[in-house]
């Protein structure tokens, strides 16, 4: 174990990790400067009140991402490990439905554990399927039998529409789109024949009408105001200002009022009660006004090279898991980064999903740390093969 701490140690990702650092560090500063007036304006608590927990948080966070940085991730593969992943992921996706608690968009995705705080099991289910799926396509590609849809694909794709469909009956549209798409990208990088995968893409799509058909029958009680607000706001924010449009609207003042030079740190006045919950999805609306342009490249810019780095390390590695593991890791951070600031910015329909590595949130920041410590495992491991294979040569 000793041995092998070493040869990963040489092989240390440290523009992967000094982004992460870079990126965690921005956004705890502008959790503190963003929530402050919400804090003691809306309940009552000290200032520093969502500074402290997200510093809690980074606090379990961290040391999460060394610990996935060190964990061999072939691990993934073995049988006991992703029955038991899956099975803990149905147990919270099936329980926030019973006990868990929402937010006044009517999303009931919370479960609170005691007073240790809250978990959302739509996190944990996007971790899960990107494991799940690169661990068990790995095996399939490694057998030989990757393009077989009955016997290699269709039971992993059962599993993958039960959980979206589950997430998006608490109702949380944004994360079920996130998995969805992140479980494609992950099939897509498996080596799967085109002819295959395009055979798949149809047969998922038959699958999901009856989740279409669900939707249709329950219209009313999914699609409530709160989210028809949201596609009208979506079309025209400034015609819903003082309702759905609220957010958006404000969200775009604060984008306005900052320019290129922002008006300083601390200095935001949409965050004062104007935008609702500025530290969480709507952050980088506070960020703009208070940083600027410097602030807004330096977000964009940071979570883009993690994504790039990703995708760079999947088509390094020669490993069919390696490969899945750091695409799936890549296009997840990736499309949650264009589904938050698609819905701030209007390009999409606002779905409250938080800013990687930036927005408040204990889940969402621990999960993505273990997410990016199994990309740094992944990382480690393909230079150590090709240092390895170089020195043999």
């Amino acid at each position: 174990m000793k041995n092998y701490a070493k040869r990963m140690l040489k092989n240390f990702d440290f523009p992967l990790f000094f982004t992460y650092l870079l990126l965690c560090s921005f956004g705890l500063v502008m959790i503190y400067s963003a929530s402050m007036a919400w804090a003691v304006n809306k309940y009552g608590y000290e200032p520093d009140y969502y500074y402290k927990k997200q510093l809690i948080n980074l606090g379990i966070a961290i040391p999460t991402f060394f610990a996935a940085s060190f964990f061999p991730f072939h691990n993934y593969k073995r049988k006991g490990f992703m029955i038991s992943s899956i099975i803990v992921m149905f147990v919270l996706l099936i329980l926030v439905h019973f006990i868990g608690y929402g937010t006044a968009a009517g999303a009931q995705s919370w479960i609170q554990i005691w007073k240790l705080g809250s978990i959302q099991p739509s996190e944990v289910a996007k971790l899960v399927i990107i494991i799940y799926f690169a661990s068990v396509f790995a095996k399939k590609y490694e057998a030989g039998t990757i393009d077989n849809i009955n016997r290699s694909i269709a039971p992993p794709v059962f599993i993958l529409i039960l959980a979206v469909g589950s997430i998006m009956t608490e109702t949380d549209i944004g994360t079920s789109f996130i998995i969805l798409l992140t479980a494609v990208t992950v099939l897509a990088s498996s080596g799967i024949k085109i002819k295959t995968f395009g055979k798949l893409c149809g047969y998922i799509g038959l699958a999901m009408i009856p989740m279409f058909i669900i939707l249709f029958f329950a219209w009313d009680s999914i699609v409530t105001d709160s989210r028809k607000g949201r596609i009208l706001a979506f079309l025209n924010p400034f015609d819903y200002a003082q309702g759905s449009g609220y957010q958006i609207a404000n969200g775009y003042i604060a984008i306005g009022t900052g320019g290129v030079k922002g008006l300083g740190l601390g200095n935001s006045i949409q965050k004062l009660g104007y935008l609702p919950e500025p530290h969480t999805d709507f952050i980088m609306a506070v960020i703009s006004e208070e940083t600027g342009i410097l602030g807004t490249v330096i977000i964009i810019g940071g979570l883009g090279f993690i994504v790039l780095r990703a995708l760079s390390i999947a088509m390094r590695s020669k490993e069919p898991q390696a490969r899945m593991l750091a695409a799936g890791i890549g296009s997840v951070i990736g499309i949650q980064t264009f589904v938050n600031l698609g819905g701030m910015t209007g390009l999409i329909p606002l779905t409250g999903v938080p800013l990687p590595f930036i927005s408040y949130g204990g889940t969402s920041i621990i999960l993505l740390s273990l997410a990016l410590g199994i990309l740094m495992n992944v990382s480690m491991f393909t230079k150590y093969k090709k240092n390895n294979s170089k020195g043999s040569a």
